[in-house]
Parts: C-alpha cells; structure tokens; sequence
C-alpha cells in the first residue's frame, strides 16, 4: 500500500544515501495513504446521455471519520446480527464503506458480490414514480388526471396519478384482499388481475374517500405500472430498462417477469429457509426489481447530480403530501421522507417482501447515501437511522419497514 502511494515521488532504483529521506517520508505520509487506498472509485454513472456531473472528492479526513462510523454500524448492527446482503455507504457519490457478506444461494454455498441482484422489494417503487414522472415532463401524461383516463373501466372516481404516487388513493391492498374474497392461490397475479379485480369486486371493497389520509398500498404502484405502459407504448419492464438502466449503466439490474425465475436470486427466512415463490410474486411496480448496490448507486447520483430530470420535477417528488399525522414521517411521489424542523430532509424508502428486505436513504443537504439490501430477513437493516447522525443533526426514532 505504502509503495503505491508514493510511486510518484521516487523511482524503483532508490540510491541507499536516500534512505534516512525516503523512511521519514513514508512515516510521514503513511496514514493517508491507508485510507487513500481503500476508498473506491465512484461508479460510472454512464451517461451516454451527460446525465450526471462530476462532483469534488471528499476529503481524506471526511473520508476517515465516515468510513470510520459505517465500519462501526457494519460490525454492531449487521455483522452481529448474521447479516446477509450489501451495504454500501456513499458520500458525493463517492464509495466510503462496502461490504458484502453471506450467500446468494445457501444450497450451494454461492457467495454474494458486487454483481448480485437482489430484490428491491418497496424500493422499486422509487423507479415506478420516477418513470411516472418523466412521463410527466415530457407532456405525455397529467398526474391531475383521474385514473379511469389511462385504465379503461376503473370505476372509482376522485382517484388520480397523483393519489396513487403519493398513497391517498383509499384504494384497498391487493396483497391482502384478493385472497380474502376468493382468488384462487394456485392462479399466478399479474397486473392486469389487480386492475380487473378493482372492477369485478368493487361492490365488495372497502375503500376510503380518495385524498382524504395517507394509506400505503401497494396496489397504487401495481396500477402505476399499468398507466405506464398505457401511455408509453411499452411493456413496463422494457420502460424501465430503456429509460433507467441503459443510459445509467445499471448493467445488473432488471424487472422480474416469469421468464427470469431461473436467474432470479432467492430469499430466506431468519432461520434460513428460503422462501417459497407465491401466486403474488409476479405483479411489478410495487415491487420486483432486482438491483445492486452499486447500480442504486448510481440511480442515486443522477437523480442528485444529473440532468435526467428537472428540478421543479425533484421538488415535487420530494414534496411532502400528507400532514394528518404530526411528526417528522411524510411521503412524497415515490419517496418516503423525514422532514425536521430545520428544514433539512432525509428522503428514502424501505422495503419487504419475503426474506428480502431494504434500505435506500439519502440525505440531500449532506450528498451521503446509504444502502442496505438484505436476502435474509434481518429487522436490524431498518436501524440504517443509527447512521444519520454521522452526516449531521438527524436524530430519528422512524423504523418503517416499507
């Protein structure tokens, strides 16, 4: 390590008279050159497109003192706790922390890296909304608009794009009530199911005055997903890919359909036994994209550095909608967010779904990210708040699962 760091200041062929110079030297220089080394470089972005601009690297005494407290949560929170997953800590969009540690299949003892994908479960509703929103942008749809606009037969009125992002639909949950009133288990779910159930069964569901509360429902984003295919052309899948994880260079991320179950990495209980794939599983939107943590990585740094999307876009996605509630929790279009009474923000989102759990949180004002991405279930993923302090004054006691 040390002879890397100091390859620019002497040649291979140092004279023996230069000795005493060259060990005060490395004396010296020696400590920085320890965390010089193991910082990482910031992952390419990508962009074909110049989505995302260059940003100065952190100090090497930033670097330290945040490498040191990521290090610190890795060992007491995760590590003690029989962690299986990714976690990566980001600061400016330069890598400070990275580790990954069990197995991306406990059969055949397949260790995790950097290029496993592993289910974002609630945090693929960030891509969701975002698509949402750049369909926005470009004109193509209004999220004023009700939904009955873009699916055809959707018979509750007051319902619009807006409600659904922002989970103050009333809708009800089609992870709870399909089964509830009959649907067969043994019948696969897939978008359209969720949509024609709304129909069939609306006598039958209980749902809330649209705008009136935040209720979180996974249903809002199975329908998003409908409403971008509608008005894109394309299948959702093929949306995301080509507006997302091309032009970003996300190379190891994708949306599940039925034709990847061979590929698709699987998810385990806390006592090791990997969960069964259900008649739910193939709905995406809500869910189902699988990612590294390299590649929301760099999803993070286009949205905070790029020019993917607009300002006036960001705003409003990180825009807080629901105030019935008090506290510091708020949801926005896709993003959960901690609004503090400085005005500062953190915006992020969680997830569950099977043994998959996660953690995607960023905090603006401070440009740090922190990911954690789970394939055994694990409750101390959701303690990432336990490292907010070291960015800033940002105190919280939210644990939310999704």
């Amino acid at each position: 390590i040390i002879s890397n760091c100091l390859s620019t200041f002497f040649s291979d062929h140092i004279q023996m008279k230069n000795f005493i110079f060259y060990t005060l030297l490395i004396s010296f220089f020696a400590p920085g050159c320890y965390y010089s080394t193991i910082k990482k470089n910031k992952p390419a972005a990508s962009p074909a497109n110049d989505s995302v601009v260059h940003q100065p690297a952190i100090s090497e005494a930033e670097f330290k003192r945040y490498y040191n407290a990521s290090e610190q949560f890795y060992e007491h929170i995760l590590e003690r706790s029989q962690f299986s997953g990714e976690f990566l800590v980001a600061k400016k969009g330069e890598i400070i922390f990275e580790r990954y540690a069990g197995y991306s299949n406990i059969s055949t003892k397949d260790s995790l890296n950097a290029n496993s994908a592993l289910h974002l479960a609630s945090v693929s509703k960030t891509f969701t909304a975002m698509a949402v929103l750049k369909l926005w942008e470009e004109g193509k749809l209004s999220i004023s608009d009700e939904a009955s606009v873009y699916l055809p037969g959707f018979p509750y009125e007051g319902v619009t794009v807006k409600t659904l992002l922002n989970h103050r639909s009333g809708l009800p949950n089609y992870v709870h009530v399909m089964e509830q009133l009959g649907w067969n288990r043994k019948k696969i779910v897939y978008n359209a199911d969720v949509l024609q159930f709304l129909v069939t069964n609306k006598s039958k569901l209980q749902v809330a005055r649209p705008n009136r509360s935040f209720h979180y429902c996974n249903t809002n984003y199975a329908l998003l997903a409908l409403i971008i295919e509608k008005v894109s052309g394309l299948p959702y899948p093929q949306f995301i890919y080509e507006n997302f994880f091309a032009p970003l260079g996300m190379t190891n991320s994708y949306v599940f359909t039925m034709s990847d179950s061979l590929k698709a990495l699987p998810s385990y209980n806390y006592k090791n036994k990997q969960e069964a794939f259900t008649f739910l599983d193939a709905v995406y939107g809500d869910k189902n994209i699988y990612s590294t943590v390299r590649d929301l990585l760099k999803w993070e740094t286009a949205l905070s550095y790029g020019n993917m999307f607009k300002q006036s876009t960001l705003d409003s996605a990180y825009a807080g909608y629901s105030y019935e509630k008090k506290g510091i929790k708020n949801y926005g279009l896709g993003w959960r967010m901690l609004e503090y009474p400085n005005e500062e923000k953190i915006i992020y989102h969680n997830g569950w779904w099977h043994g998959n759990n996660t953690v995607f949180a960023r905090i603006i004002k401070d440009s740090a990210t922190i990911i954690i991405l789970g394939n055994k279930y694990n409750r101390n993923i959701y303690q990432a708040k336990k490292l907010f302090p070291a960015f800033g004054d940002y105190a919280t006691e939210e644990d939310t699962e999704e």
